[in-house]
């Protein structure tokens, strides 16, 4: 039995930003198998990630997220808009932010960075690596990460 790990005391909460169907519900399955105890909430667009993060519409009771799982290429407004946007909102600047995506382009890796992420991670080919990153990274952010400060309240 594996023993389930929390942070201060308190669920791991992951907004996933992913319009792949099929990557979300692996994302999903890998969390709930993950030795860390988290929630998880999945938008398929960056503009509902910015509506979900603001509480605009139906996402006026989200949870805040502890950290944002980000693709970077979606139609509409891409992973590299809303690094941006959430970047220069002092509400939201502080969120840890990791890229997950398929691309490997030095641009939009340069980009990414330049907005602030976290990380910047390839989606592997291979269904158990994928697994395996998923899980290592709720690890790591749901045991090992320790905030240095509870983050403001978003938008009310």
């Amino acid at each position: 039995m594996h023993r389930l790990y929390e942070v201060s005391g308190h669920l791991v909460h992951f907004l996933l930003v992913e319009d792949d169907a099929d990557h979300a519900e692996l994302i999903r399955r890998s969390l709930k198998k993950a030795r860390v105890a988290n929630t998880f909430d999945w938008v398929k667009d960056g503009q509902s990630a910015i509506d979900y993060l603001n509480k605009v519409g139906p996402y006026a009771q989200a949870m805040n997220p502890d950290v944002m799982i980000l693709d970077l290429k979606m139609p509409g407004k891409d992973g590299i808009e809303v690094l941006r946007e959430i970047r220069e909102d002092l509400q939201l600047f502080h969120l840890p932010i990791v890229i997950l995506t398929t691309s490997a382009a030095e641009e939009d890796r340069v980009k990414a960075y330049k907005h602030k992420a976290y990380s910047y991670l390839l989606k592997p080919l291979d269904f158990d690596r994928f697994k395996e990153l998923i899980e290592d990274l709720s690890f790591f952010w749901g045991a090992w990460n320790v905030p240095a400060y509870n983050p403001p309240e978003y938008s009310s």
